[in-house]
Parts: structure tokens; sequence; C-alpha cells
């Protein structure tokens, strides 16, 4: 059962979106149609979600017949402007990033006449991140759920008007056309579209669309697949010529795409040491469905399964914790321990009691008391953070971890719709791991591990980027330093060029395994054609990220001059940062808006709020005698019971039983879950091999998420047959003529 409250209609009636994709870039130009119905004057107010490392390069507003294009400005200017144009009766509109979450932002649409209607323009570029399976993953926010405001943190949370998705009052079309100099073998996504239609006979281009019925229950996801994606390219795109010669604008920049091949030798070797360290979000929202389907598990259920999967799939000899957190944070060890049978079998004990019972989003408290422990030597850390991402002291965390990189490597993982984008992979790529996204029908255990065999790789250390350019030529690296590199994973590099060359190269040098290496790229510098300002604009969202990180940092020091740097990159660039904003004011018109002005704030779908959040949701939630004095009405959905949970997964259930060693002992329990009586599985040797065949024969669509503990297990046959060799022990003939010939080969 659900309780409802009827809310009044909105002034945003549609948003139209294109995308274009060249190759890993994509360029989004959303149009949001408001109509004011009302007899009064509107000022609405639009906070919604944006990718966090989006560059917000236009926003313009269009009335009538007259058009008018936003500059930027310094924040407090903008906003001061924005507020003096309302004030003389003036139209407005205001765009700005939040000062907490890159990845929200506010928009104002000021002095709407009754009657009047008005488009807003608003456009941003951004890459596309490398998925693990070699896709290309596009995502537009839709969903944006009340980020939580921890307790005693600085400023005012981001204020978040939300209603259940089946009951936005807008539309959404979605179109998007992309093209590559490689083959498009498909896109996919977790929404319905129309069928993929290519417009040329080599499939370089092709135009998809969202389906016709849209609910705004999920992020649009599309997943785009080349064929030989995996080359290394280098992109040179002109300056401006209206801009200052030898500014960041008026110079060429280069965007340089790297996908470093390391030695087959070295790769075929998982590491056998590591601290890993897990920590789960246990607040009241991971008891959400992952969807909004009733059928789907819940993201604390799906939480418990992934960690029983990375649990069995840990190489002996490593060590390891498990964290959990809500409004508090508990741990199961005092400090990481050894990786044993004893140590697996208590942690499990704990995890499968875990639920979503621990209240609020407190992330800040627990990493820092992970970061307080020391470094096991020789054990490399690895922290795998699982939440959905509602956190409203986004930079904080982040900052929080690049402060300690230098001893950890971070992987984080989104759960759900309306996880924080900026959240997830600002903790990714300032700790050296990697993001992954679960949403829709992903299964979140195939998405870990890939994740656990990025981290399994050998640390990749000493890493160098050298130019070879002529000497007439410098170069003006835009983008941080490369700290990290994985197989088969891309890394991007944005420089700025002066003066004008036919031919260039740059060189990765780097060390894996005491192995010295390095990737090679030679390009030209010949500027693209229609390019369009991309290359600089993203070049310049790089630059701005990392000042506005070394302002946060420099906080309280003598360097008071970055925020004026990134306020002169921002205007000068015109892409958006924390510290500027977009402004229009309509000063063609004439006529003095008359009346006071109303304010209507503009719904953002969300998912079902848990009662654990309420209490401390920094939400616009208005009390009911507010509700009764604006007109304005909001929707709460609690859901009711939650189902009975489904019967286990028998890949799990087989899983379940395996020991830390990685073989299968003779127990009743691993009969049944391979279809077996007891008497057919006479001993560990025989119960791992048949263990191994059905994981072959049944489960070869989920190879991703057993591969790596049937590789312990089939070490673990590899250990038993040399030590019967080698004390030259009397041996089942039969048996090991099985091993080499049906056994050996799966490995």
């Amino acid at each position: 059962m659900y309780n409802v409250i009827l809310f009044l209609l909105v002034p945003l009636k549609s948003i139209e979106v294109e995308l274009e994709v060249r190759d890993h870039v994509a360029t989004v130009v959303s149009t949001l149609n408001y109509e004011n119905k009302e007899d009064k004057p509107l000022e609405a107010v639009f906070v919604f979600p944006l990718p966090g490392d989006a560059a917000v390069c236009h926003f313009s507003a269009e009335i009538g017949k007259t058009q008018i294009v936003a500059e930027v400005k310094e924040k407090q200017k903008a906003r001061e402007e924005y507020d003096d144009a309302l004030s003389c009766g003036q139209q407005a509109f205001l765009l700005e990033e939040s000062d907490r979450s890159p990845d929200i932002f506010s928009l104002s649409v000021g002095s709407l006449p009754p009657g009047e209607s008005a488009s807003i323009r608003l456009e941003y570029v951004t890459e596309l991140a490398v998925q693990a399976d070699d896709g290309l993953r596009f995502c537009l926010p839709a969903v944006l759920n009340p980020r939580y405001q921890p307790q005693g943190s600085e400023g005012a949370g981001v204020q978040v008007t939300s209603v259940p998705a089946s009951l936005v009052p807008y539309s959404l079309s979605f179109s998007a056309r992309v093209s590559s100099p490689r083959p498009i073998s498909k896109v996919e996504s977790n929404c319905s579209l129309d069928p993929l239609q290519y417009l040329n006979t080599d499939q370089t281009q092709a135009t998809v669309k969202l389906a016709a019925g849209h609910k705004f229950d999920r992020d649009v996801e599309l997943l785009i697949y080349y064929k030989d994606a995996h080359q290394p390219t280098a992109v040179v795109e002109a300056g401006q010529a209206s801009a200052e010669p030898g500014s960041l604008m008026g110079d060429p920049v280069v965007m340089v795409s790297l996908y470093p091949e390391f030695p087959q030798s070295v790769m075929s070797s998982m590491a056998s040491c590591g601290e890993f360290v897990f920590l789960m979000d246990r607040s009241g929202s991971m008891g959400c469905h992952i969807t909004n389907s009733m059928q789907q598990e819940t993201r604390i259920s799906s939480a418990r399964d992934t960690l029983l999967l990375l649990l069995k799939s840990l190489p002996m000899g490593c060590y390891f914790n498990i964290y959990s957190f809500g409004s508090g944070y508990e741990h199961i060890f005092p400090k990481s321990v050894e990786y044993s049978q004893q140590t697996m079998e208590e942690a499990l004990k704990t995890v499968e009691q875990m639920e979503a019972n621990l209240g609020g989003t407190e992330i800040l408290q627990p990493l820092k008391h992970i970061y307080s422990q020391p470094c096991i030597p020789n054990q490399p850390r690895q922290l795998f953070v699982f939440t959905d991402g509602e956190v409203g002291n986004t930079k904080e965390v982040i900052d929080l971890v690049k402060k300690n990189s230098d001893s950890h490597r971070c992987f984080s993982f989104g759960i759900g719709e309306g996880a924080s984008s900026a959240l997830i992979n600002g903790m990714a790529k300032e700790g050296g791991g990697h993001a992954q996204f679960i949403t829709g029908t992903d299964r979140m255990q195939a998405k870990v591990m890939q994740s656990l065999r990025f981290a399994l790789q050998p640390a990749v250390v000493d890493i160098s980027v050298t130019w070879d350019l002529p000497k007439e030529v410098s170069v003006t690296v835009l983008s941080p330093p490369i700290k990290t590199l994985f197989q088969g994973q891309r890394s991007l590099i944005y420089a700025q060029l002066t003066g004008q060359v036919a031919e260039g190269c740059v060189t990765v040098k780097y060390s894996l395994a005491g192995h010295p290496s390095e990737n090679q790229l030679h390009f030209s510098l010949r500027p693209a054609e229609d390019t369009g300002l991309t290359v600089h604009r993203l070049g310049a969202r790089t630059l701005i990220r990392s000042l506005e990180m070394d302002e946060r940092e420099s906080r309280g020091q003598q360097d008071g001059g970055v925020k004026e740097k990134v306020v002169k990159l921002s205007v000068q660039s015109g892409v958006s940062s924390s510290f500027t904003a977009f402004i229009a004011v309509n000063k063609d018109n004439s006529e003095v808006i008359q009346g006071p002005l109303v304010r209507r704030n503009i719904p953002t779908p969300c998912e079902f709020i848990s009662k654990e959040k309420t209490k401390t949701l920094s939400i616009s939630v208005f009390s009911f005698s507010t509700i009764i004095r604006s007109s304005c009405y909001f929707i709460f959905v609690f859901p009711a019971a939650a189902p009975e949970q489904p019967p286990r997964d028998p890949l799990l259930h087989l899983v379940s039983l395996q020991e830390a060693s990685g073989c299968w002992l003779l127990d009743p329990a691993l009969a049944t879950a391979l279809g077996k009586t007891n008497k057919e599985a006479n001993s560990e040797v025989w119960a791992t091999i048949l263990a191994l065949l059905w994981l072959h024969a049944f489960k070869m669509d989920a190879k991703d998420e057993w591969e790596l503990l049937a590789m312990k297990a089939a070490s673990w046959l590899q250990m038993c047959a040399q030590s019967v060799t080698s004390n030259k022990l009397a041996v089942n003939q039969n048996f090991y003529s099985y091993f080499s010939t049906a056994v050996l080969p799966l490995i």
C-alpha cells in the first residue's frame, strides 16, 4: 500500500536531450521548456544532476523571438546580478554548480510572466568512461536522491525537491548520434531504445532514440561498443581565433588517449598478497531495490552476496577486513587479519547478518579510521567502497582519498539509481583505482570481480610522460600526473601547445613487476577538422578541477591566488566551476514585470525514501502548514513490507561451500548443490573437480564472477598432484589421467 499526497503541476513541461558521441567524447545539448499557466509571475528553481566530470560550456534562454546567451562570472557577482534584475522586474536566468558536489547544478528561471513560455538551452561535454568489457559508458543522470548531510559539516546541504519517479510532471525525449573512425558494433541501454540505425555502409555512424513512454525511474545509460576499441589516438584542436595568443583558448590543445599494453608474462600471474579492506554502506537507503521493480533484490542483499564472492576469491597469504557504516561505523576485526579458513568463516557469519539498519551515510569517519591504521609491510592496501552515493560532503571525501593515495588503491562502486558520479568517479580517480556503477539489471558480482582482477594486477610504478617535439614548440600539460595504469584501461592527457609543427610523439614509461616498459604514440599536430572547441573545453575542465582541489588543500595557507586562477580560467574558457556561474539578463524587454514573484521548486525523480533517512536528510520538504500556505504538494511513497526472499542462487550456494584454500570438501550440501548423491562425491579432490566441471558446464555465462575462485581451486589441485608425485605415493591413475585431460585445460 502507498500513501499518496497530490502535488501541484510545475512550470517545467518537457526536456529534450540531443547527444552527439564522437569516438569517446560526448556533447550533450538539453533544452528545458517552461510555461507559466498561473496568474502570477514565477521564479522556477530546478536542482538537478549532471555527470560529475562534465564541462558545462553553454547556457542560453529563448523567450519568444529573443535569445539571451549567458556569460560566466564570479559566482557571488552572478548571484547579485540575478537578484538585482529580479528586483527591477527584469527576466534573469542563473545556472550554478553546487559548492559541495560538482555533479549537482541549480537552474533559476526568474520573472516568467503569466502565460509566458521560455526555452532554456544547456550544453556540456564529457569523456566516456571505459568499462571492463571495453564498452564506453554514457549516463544521462535523471534520478537525484536526497543527499545525506553529515553531522557537524560546514555549510548548507544541497536542497533537493524530490518526488517518486512515476509522478514526475514533465516528459523526456532523448536521441543520440554516434560516429567513430572504427565501426560501431552495438549500442546497449538500461532503457528501451528504438532500433539502432546505421547511416553509412561501413557502420561508423549511427543514430538511436529513447523509445516512447520512458519513465523517470532510472538514469539513461548507453553502452557503446566499437571494433578494435583499444587504439591509441591523438586529436589536435586549433585555438580560438578571437582568443588571446598564448592563452589556453588561443593555442592548439592536444588530447592524447593511451592504452598501455602490458607483457603477457606479467599479466598471466595474479598477485598473491595484499591487504583488502571492504567498506560497505549500510545506510537506510541500501534497503531499497537496485531498480524500482519490486521483483529485484535489494542493494544490501546484493552487496552481501558480493562480499561472499570476494571473500572466496581472495588469495591465500593476503590480509583483509570488512567495515560497514551508516550514522556510525563498525568493523569485523580490530585490524586487518591474515586470510585463512577460520577468519573467512568468522567474517562470513557477520556478513550474513548485515542489514541496511545503520541510519545515515557518514562515510568520512570510517575512511579516516581505515587510513589511520598502519599499512602491513609487503601487503599493498586495496580499498573497495560500496555505496549508493547519497552523501552531501562529496569534496571532503574525495580530498581525503587523495591525501592518502600514496598508501592504497581505491575501487569504488555506485549502487542503484542516483548514485553520485562525482563521488564514485572521484574516489577511484584520486585513489588510483577503478569505478563501477551497478544499475538496472546489472549483477553487482560480475562488475566487482572485474575490479578485483585490476586490484590483483601488479602495481605500476615510476610512471612518467615525456614529449618529443621540435625546439620551437613548447608544451604545457593540463592534466594531473598519471598515478595508475591498468591493462586495457584508457589514460587521457590534455596539453596546450605553443608553436606550429607537423609531427609529435608522446612516451609513457613505467615499471611493472620490476620490468621497465614504455609505450609510444606518434601523431600529427595538424588540427583536426570540425572539432569545435570540445578538446579545449575538456582540457580547461581538467585544469579547473585540479586547481579547485589545490585551492581546498591550500586553505589557511599563504597561497590565496588559486581561486582567482580558477575564476579567470573559467571566464576565459566559458566552462563552469565551483567559483563561477552562468548569468543571463533580458535587458531588451522594456516592460517591467509587475506583481510579487512566486517561487516554484521543480521536483526531480528519486527512489523510495527509507524511514531511517527521513530524520536527517537535507531535503527541501515543506511542513503541512507550509504546504497549505504555498499550495505546493509533494508525494512521499513508502514501500509495503518486503516480499519473501527468492531461493538462493545455485552459483552462490556452490561458492559458499568453497574453502579458503580453494578446495571443496566432501559434504552432503555440496552434493545437493551439484545435483549429485553423496556417494558420487567421494573425496576432496573429486569434489573440487566436480565443482569446477559444474561451473564450466552450467555457469559459463557468469564466468566473470567465478573465474578467480576457480583458478584458486585449480591451483589447489595442482599442488595436490605435485605433492603426490614428489612423495611417490600410490596414485589412482584414472584420477590423474582425468585431471590432466579434463581439469588442467580449464585453468
